[in-house]
C-alpha cells in the first residue's frame, strides 16, 4: 500500500515536469509527509467542453493541475464514509468502487516518493523509497471523482494512488508498491475519453515495474504534524 508520500517541489516545478495547460488551484508548496485526508496535488486532462452534446464539440484536452482531497469517495455514496486512499491495479477494471473512475477518470499524482514501514524485530522501521539521486519526480498512477451530498452542498474532490505487486527488489519492505506512470504511458493514462474494461487493462499492463531505491529515514515521518525535509534523509547517512 501507499499510506504516506512527500512531493519536495511546489507549483512552478510540477507545472513545467507535467506540461501543465491550466492550475485550477494554485497555490502548491513543498510537502514532506503527505497523509490521507490531506490536500493531493493531482493532474488530470479534461475538454474544453466537457459537457458538449458531440464528442466534435468537446474542443482541445487541458491538461490541469488540482489539489485533491487523498482519501477516494465514490459517487454514489450516501456518505463519504471510510475514504479509501489506495486502488488495487489488479482489480480497478472491475471493482465496483473504483470502476467507474478506472474507465474515466484517471489521473498521476506528482511525488519525489513514498514512506513504507518495515517490521524488525527492533520495530517498525520506515523507508523512503524514490527513483534515487536527486529523487526526480514520480508519477502515480491514480483516479478521482466527485461526490456531494445533495444539492447546493460543496462538491468533494477525491484521489486514490493505484498500487501493484512490488517488483522483488522492494519486495521485502512491503508487498505492494503504487503502480508509477513512465512518461511516455502519461497521454494515454491521462485521457478523458472512456476505456473499455479491456483496454484499461492493457494499459495497467503496459505499465513496467518501478525502478525505485529505498532507504530507511527517521521514525519521526510517523507523526503526521512532522514535515521537513529532513524526514527523507537516510538515517545511515546521519
Amino acid at each position: 500500500m501507499c499510506g504516506r508520500y512527500a512531493l519536495g517541489v511546489g507549483e512552478e516545478d510540477v507545472r513545467v515536469h507535467f506540461s501543465i495547460d491550466a492550475v485550477i488551484d494554485p497555490g502548491l508548496v513543498p510537502s514532506w509527509n503527505i497523509a490521507p485526508s490531506h490536500g493531493a496535488a493531482a493532474v488530470m486532462e479534461r475538454f474544453e467542453h466537457p459537457d458538449a452534446a458531440t464528442p466534435a464539440g468537446r474542443g482541445e484536452r487541458i491538461r490541469q493541475l488540482r489539489c485533491l482531497t487523498w482519501g477516494f469517495v465514490p459517487h454514489w455514496a450516501k456518505t463519504p464514509g471510510r475514504a479509501m486512499i489506495n486502488a488495487r491495479a489488479e482489480t480497478l477494471p472491475d471493482k465496483p468502487s473504483f470502476r467507474s473512475a478506472g474507465l474515466k477518470r484517471r489521473c498521476l499524482v506528482p511525488a519525489s516518493g513514498y514512506y513504507e514501514w518495515q517490521d524488525t524485530p527492533a520495530g517498525k522501521q520506515p523507508w523512503f523509497l524514490s527513483a534515487g539521486e536527486g529523487d526526480p519526480l514520480l508519477a502515480f498512477a491514480g483516479i478521482y471523482e466527485a461526490w456531494r451530498g445533495g444539492p447546493g452542498e460543496p462538491w468533494l474532490r477525491s484521489v486514490a494512488i493505484v498500487t501493484r505487486s512490488a517488483p522483488d527488489a522492494i519486495g521485502h519492505i512491503h508487498d505492494r508498491c503504487p503502480l508509477v506512470v513512465p512518461t511516455h504511458l502519461w497521454t494515454q493514462w491521462l485521457d478523458p475519453n472512456p476505456l473499455e474494461r479491456s483496454d484499461l487493462r492493457r494499459l495497467i499492463d503496459a505499465i513496467p515495474d518501478p525502478l525505485l531505491r529505498p532507504r530507511p529515514v527517521s521514525r519521526e515521518v510517523g507523526n503526521v504534524a512532522s514535515n521537513h525535509p529532513g524526514l527523507v534523509e537516510s538515517i545511515e547517512a546521519r
